[in-house]
């Protein structure tokens, strides 16, 4: 791995050294091809998405970050999610998955962002072929000619221009590169703020993983690997100022009554870390030898967990086909690329934001229609085999890093 600033021409260039960004950069090591890496923040300080919110892995996306050697850095035990039980305050019925059903032993891991970042920095740091400019900044793109494209980036030494054949986005929900290359976006605001902490109940995680809905949003318990539960909860907009001021006790008590029972009273919380919800979608994912990655082609409701796990799937099945071209940035690679994104995009970005809608709509009209939705799923088998497909991550044409290893 490099840190100077030698070689200024690359095959590809990663704007973004998140959790996607980061992601890409070690399966591209993969092709022999030279990255380079622009990152926010310096040497030795964690990007701010690395902080304590709890990631729910898919199948998929366990099996790819094994290839990759990640997982094996993990340094924090995570969770396994072993079952999923799914229901909604006020309505009747309930959808409960179990992992040993169908021959796994578990749907998914809960890994801390933070032990994840740990991890992704020290496989990083293993790449010999790797450049890394940090920290840096994107400013815009220079001039380009048919083989490549030039952007600008600053950094403590002042301007510089680098070319690659390939401009990969992965700059987040607010991706200036996205916004360089003129790239449209359509935005929801779902008028909620997510509430993230690490709780502790009388009774220790067994590896369910809780989805409660309510009206102004979810209360998710996520199963975490140090006997504590992640919860997430939602509330409207309007009062997310008056719930960030609450103390412990009626921190605690407000998730009780949203969550009810299922693990006991809630016992103690770590702090509150908040999030407002707004899905940002773009037009296209990719423009001349450039491509849109994870939030920044789509930043999606964090409700079932997708977000992170479709990112992931962007850029592996990238990799994959830069793997097999001469030119990471020709038309038609990028043009396969959309093509195989497609429906794995659409399905999840349908199921995120219909779920969303749907369970948080307070109609008493829907109420029957969502309970007895709940009660199908919950005895339909084949209704249950597709939402566990999603729910692993199996939409669509799976890279075949996320396909299950064979033995």
């Amino acid at each position: 791995m490099t840190e100077t600033h030698k070689k200024e021409r690359h095959d590809v260039l990663i704007v973004g050294g998140g959790l996607v960004g980061a992601s890409l950069a070690i399966a591209l090591d993969r092709t022999g091809l030279q990255a380079g890496l622009v990152e926010a923040t310096p040497a030795g300080v964690m990007p701010a998405v690395f902080d304590q919110r709890n990631l729910s892995f898919a199948g998929a996306t366990i099996n790819a970050l094994t290839a990759l050697g990640v997982m094996q850095k993990l340094r924090a035990p995570t969770g396994p999610i072993r079952r999923i039980h799914v229901s909604r305050q006020g309505d009747f019925g309930s959808t409960r998955l179990e992992a040993g059903d169908y021959g796994r032993e578990a749907f998914g891991q809960v890994v801390v962002a933070r032990d994840f970042g740990e991890a992704l920095e020290a496989r990083l740091s293993e790449l010999e072929r790797l450049t890394r400019y940090r920290p840096a900044r994107f400013i815009g793109f220079g001039d380009s000619n048919d083989g490549s494209r030039s952007i600008r980036i600053a950094d403590d030494s002042g301007e510089r221009e680098i070319s690659a054949r390939l401009v990969v986005a992965a700059d987040g929900t607010r991706s200036g590169v996205r916004e360089a290359l003129g790239i449209a976006a359509s935005e929801h605001d779902y008028q909620q703020t997510l509430f993230v902490a690490r709780m502790r109940a009388e009774r220790a995680p067994d590896g369910t993983a809780y989805e409660r809905f309510g009206e102004h949003g979810p209360t998710a318990l996520l199963p975490r690997g140090d006997r504590h539960f992640g919860v997430v909860h939602g509330v409207a907009r309007e009062r997310a100022e008056e719930v960030a001021a609450l103390d412990e006790a009626a921190w605690l008590a407000r998730i009780q009554h949203a969550f009810g029972w299922r693990v006991g009273r809630f016992l103690a919380s770590g702090e509150r870390s908040t999030y407002p919800i707004i899905k940002v979608v773009a037009e296209r994912t990719t423009a001349s030898r450039a491509v849109l990655l994870g939030n920044a082609a789509q930043t999606i409701h964090p409700i079932g967990a997708q977000g992170f796990n479709l990112g992931l799937r962007d850029a592996l099945t990238l990799a994959e086909l830069i793997g097999h071209a001469e030119d990471p940035g020709t038309d038609s690679l990028l043009q396969a690329y959309s093509q195989r994104r497609h429906e794995d995009r659409r399905r999840t970005l349908e199921f995120s934001d219909g779920l969303a809608r749907v369970t948080g709509n307070a109609s008493p009209l829907l109420r029957p229609l969502r309970s007895l939705g709940l009660l199908a799923a919950d005895n339909s088998a084949a209704l249950q085999s597709m939402l566990v497909g999603g729910a692993m991550g199996f939409r669509g044409d799976v890279p075949e890093l996320c396909r299950e290893p064979l033995r």
